[in-house]
C-alpha cells in the first residue's frame, strides 16, 4: 500500500483519519507541532491501528524540517489537517490565522514540489459557503473570500484557490478539497475523541461538560431563527464517517489528476434542541440549557448537498445522530479530563 504523509495527525478528525488508513494498510507518518493535541494520541493510534507510525513532532510552516521528512521518506501522497479553527479567535487574531492556515498550507506545497509529491486532500471547510443563498449547498455555491465572513472562513478559500492555481500550473497534480460541515462524536472505543484547548466552541464537547458538571450549563445562543423550533440547524456527521470520506478521497486521488470539491456532510439537518434532545437520550442525562442571545455571524441553517461525494468517491454518511451522541459521551466518561496534556 502507500505512505501517507498526514499533517495535523495527533489533531481531532486528523488521528481518527490515521486509525482509518491504517487499517485500510497504509504506512503512516504524522506531522503535528501539538499546539492543539497531545502526544498521547500518537499511542492510542497505533493501539487502534495496529502498527506504528512515524511521528514528527514539527510545525507545518517550518520547510526545512519539512524537507527533511520527505528527503527521509517515500511518500506518496499527503492528507493536511494543520490549521487553526477557532472562528471567534480567528476574528481577534487574524494575523495568526493567516500565518498558520495559509502560510503553512504555502510552506507545505514548497516541500510537496521539491519532493515531487503531486497528491494532496486538503481539509477545507463548510464556512466557505459564507451566509447561504440557499440550502442544501451544492460545492459550487461557494463564495469569493470576501463575502466569507470571518478569518478562518478566508484563509479556506485562499488555500483552496492557491491549490486551484498549482493544479492550473502543473497538471501532474491531484488534490481533493473537502468541505466539512459538522463532524462530532468519538471513536467507538472511546480511545479518540474531541479535547480542544482552552474554552471549546463546538456543540459537542460544551454538551459532554454539561452534562458531566464541569461547567454550569450549555449555552444555546439564539431561540428566534426562522428554523422550526427557533434554533440554528447544521449538518453534524460522524467524525467516524468523515475520516472515511478522507481514505475514499485519496484512492480517488491515486489514479487522477486535477483538483476536485467535495462535501462531506450528512445531508440533514439538526436543529440545536433536537441535538440536544439526542444526547439526552443517548446519554441518559439532563443536560442544563440557558438561552442567550444570537451570535454574531452564526446563519440559520447551513446543510450539504452530498451528492457528489456519494456519485464521485462513493462516500456517504452511515452513522446516526443518537449513534454520534452516544460515542461523544463514552468518550467524555472514559477522558473526563481528555488527554491531561
Amino acid at each position: 500500500m502507500s505512505t501517507i504523509l498526514v499533517t495535523g495527525g495527533t489533531g481531532y478528525v486528523g488521528s481518527h483519519t490515521a486509525v482509518m488508513l491504517l487499517e485500510a494498510g497504509h504506512e503512516v507518518i504524522i506531522v503535528d507541532n501539538l499546539a492543539n493535541s497531545s502526544d498521547t494520541v500518537v499511542s492510542r493510534i497505533e493501539e487502534l491501528g495496529g502498527k506504528k507510525i512515524i511521528f514528527y513532532q514539527t510545525d507545518v510552516r517550518d520547510v526545512e524540517a519539512l524537507q527533511q521528512v520527505f528527503s527521509r521518506h517515500y511518500i506518496d501522497a499527503v492528507v493536511h489537517f494543520a490549521a487553526l479553527k477557532a472562528v471567534a479567535e480567528s476574528v481577534a487574531n487574524p494575523l495568526l490565522y493567516y500565518n498558520v492556515n495559509v502560510g503553512g498550507t504555502v510552506a507545505l506545497c514548497e516541500a510537496m514540489l521539491k519532493a515531487e509529491v503531486s497528491k494532496l486532500v486538503y481539509s477545507s471547510s463548510a464556512t466557505i459557503y459564507g451566509v447561504p443563498k440557499k440550502v442544501p449547498l451544492a460545492e459550487d455555491d461557494s463564495e469569493s473570500s470576501m463575502a466569507v465572513f470571518n478569518p478562518y472562513g478566508r484563509t479556506k478559500v485562499i488555500c483552496e484557490a492557491l491549490l486551484r492555481d498549482i493544479c492550473a500550473a502543473d497538471p501532474s497534480w491531484s488534490v481533493a478539497l473537502l468541505r466539512y460541515f459538522n463532524p462530532i462524536g468519538a471513536h467507538p472505543s472511546g480511545l479518540l475523541g474531541e479535547d480542544p484547548v482552552g474554552v471549546p466552541n463546538n456543540i459537542m464537547p460544551n454538551l459532554t461538560r454539561a452534562a458531566m458538571g464541569q461547567i454550569t450549563h450549555f449555552s444555546v445562543f439564539g431561540d428566534d431563527y426562522p428554523t422550526e423550533d427557533g434554533t440554528p440547524v447544521r449538518d453534524y456527521l460522524h467524525v467516524q464517517d468523515l475520516s472515511e470520506g478522507h481514505v475514499k478521497a485519496l484512492d480517488y486521488l491515486m489514479n487522477k489528476t486535477g483538483i476536485e470539491a467535495f462535501n462531506l456532510g450528512n445531508g440533514k439537518g439538526y436543529s440545536v434542541l433536537e441535538v440536544i434532545a439526542a444526547f439526552e437520550q443517548a446519554s441518559g442525562q439532563v443536560v442544563p440549557t440557558k438561552m442567550e442571545a444570537r451570535r454574531p455571524g452564526d446563519v440559520a441553517i447551513s446543510c450539504a448537498d452530498p451528492s457528489k461525494a456519494k456519485t464521485i468517491l462513493g462516500w456517504q454518511t452511515k452513522r446516526s445522530i443518537g449513534e454520534m451522541c452516544a460515542d461523544a459521551w463514552r468518550w467524555q466518561q472514559m477522558n473526563p479530563h481528555g488527554y491531561q496534556r
